[in-house]
């Protein structure tokens, strides 16, 4: 697919899928991720003809205009979406694919100095959530979605939730089984520390009654919590 096919499609992805959308003329002048995706693309097709002055004057352009900074050598795939878009920035040597949905305030960035592959690979069908922050040359499998405000340094598995700081991956499908819904997230501190609470309470209470059993019974029930817990990690 050429430059401007990819273009069209971008707008067409916006059209077809973003319920906030009312009519098209709303897409010239609501959608800055849109449009710096444009810029990107425009530049991206000229930075790979061997110039470098330029596309990085027309990255610069789109990034005053919509506040998003991407790096005319990264590889963005079709149909990607920046919704709201401030604040983004994603780095020179990213790659991501197909069907994206990356929010505000997200980074795609890199963890040193040095050349080479410093940024992520973000796969198909991913989701970033507002704030998130990726780095490093780490991989974000198919279908992984990453909760807002979350750290991710390390590699997430396909069909994955990441969330937390630093990120943890967890075993977690949401209602419609595709869709990353961030008011059902799980609270990864308060359920250890949900944990730790009972198994105290449980020591406690076989103290004062000297009740062996009951202990062995509800430590018992305690480890089996952790063990699902620690697996879902």
């Amino acid at each position: 697919m050429n430059t401007f096919s990819k273009i069209k499609e971008d707008f067409l992805n916006v059209k077809r899928n973003d319920p906030a959308l009312h009519s098209t003329f709303e897409l010239f002048f609501n959608y800055p991720g849109l449009w710096a995706i444009f810029f990107y693309r425009i530049a991206n097709a000229l930075y790979r003809r061997g110039l470098r002055f330029i596309p990085r004057f027309i990255s610069a352009i789109g990034q005053f205009l919509t506040t998003v900074d991407i790096h005319p050598a990264a590889t963005i795939g079709e149909r990607v979406f920046i919704d709201h878009a401030v604040g983004v920035v994603i780095g020179e040597t990213a790659i991501i694919g197909n069907d994206v949905l990356i929010y505000q305030q997200v980074t795609l960035g890199g963890v040193s100095l040095s050349h080479g592959k410093r940024h992520p690979t973000v796969e198909d069908n991913v989701v970033i959530g507002a704030g998130a922050k990726v780095l490093g040359n780490i991989t974000i499998g198919k279908g992984s979605k990453i909760g807002a405000n979350s750290v991710v340094v390390k590699n997430v598995p396909p069909y994955s939730t990441a969330v937390g700081i630093p990120a943890r991956i967890i075993s977690y499908k949401t209602e419609d089984g595709n869709k990353l819904r961030h008011d059902m997230l799980p609270d990864v501190n308060k359920e250890i520390f949900h944990y730790l609470i009972k198994r105290i309470a449980v020591l406690e209470e076989t103290l004062k009654t000297g009740d062996i059993k009951v202990m062995e019974k509800e430590d018992h029930e305690l480890t089996e919590v952790y063990a699902t817990f620690i697996k879902s990690m």
